[in-house]
């Protein structure tokens, strides 16, 4: 089995519940095991394309899929949840990404491991950083990310600091 960080976004619509129908959807899967989910954060958009806050988690999960399957279900999810790719950084109803899997590194242009963005994205690396406590590698690279991020939007935990999707 293979781990795999997820980040998860919407900033259309009832956000919270979008992110949990999309958690829900994942753990129905047959080759991917949910273990664990972060807080709700609410976070600044990126990209410059004016628009709602977005609503962000990171999710771990351990799967048999590789990085191309997984990222192909992933793709389902944001179909059945209505996902129109309009414009680039633009809203969304739901947005799903694989973040890290396992320790790989690939320049697949299908899915590129770790994400391309991701030390520029703190409303990523936030949610990781909570999940990853157990998981040291991924935590001290989050953590390094973190510290050298070039990223100034703002990223805070959403109402009840404990609420998950």
């Amino acid at each position: 089995m293979s781990v795999a960080y997820l980040s998860m976004g919407s900033n259309i619509g009832d956000r919270a519940a979008q992110l949990h129908q999309a958690v829900v959807l994942l753990k129905a899967m047959h080759d991917i095991q949910v273990e664990q989910v972060s807080s709700l954060y609410e976070t600044e958009p990126v990209g410059g394309v004016v628009q709602d806050d977005f609503l962000n988690i990171a999710v771990k999960v351990e799967t048999s899929l590789t990085p191309r399957a997984l990222l192909a279900q992933l793709h389902q999810i944001e179909q059945q949840l209505h996902r129109k790719r309009l414009v680039h950084w633009g809203p969304r109803t739901i947005d799903l990404d694989i973040i890290f899997f396992d320790n790989l590194h690939s320049d697949d242009p299908v899915v590129t491991l770790p994400h391309p963005e991701v030390q520029h994205r703190l409303f990523v690396l936030v949610p990781i950083k909570e999940i990853s406590r157990g998981d040291a590698q991924i935590h001290a690279i989050v953590n390094q990310m973190i510290a050298t991020t070039d990223d100034s939007n703002w990223v805070r935990k959403y109402r009840n600091s404990g609420e998950k999707a």
